[in-house]
């Protein structure tokens, strides 16, 4: 069987946590700023989960891990 190809784009975007779950930037904190909220702000900072339901895509994706 043939060596499969990692999804760069997936690879560049997503980090790998200890558990096996995966982690990635959330939307919206790059620009407009003023109008976000200091709690709003703060939260999209941190990194999110990835949901249970796309696991099978990101695993497929990424078929020999980060």
């Amino acid at each position: 069987m043939p060596k499969l190809k990692t999804r760069k784009c997936a690879a560049k975007r997503l980090k790998e946590t200890g558990t096996g779950k995966f982690r990635h930037h959330k939307a919206g904190g790059r620009h407009l700023k003023s109008a976000k909220n200091a709690k709003r702000r703060r939260r999209l900072r941190q990194d999110g989960a990835v949901k249970s339901t796309e696991m099978r895509r990101i695993k497929a994706a990424l078929p020999y891990g980060l």
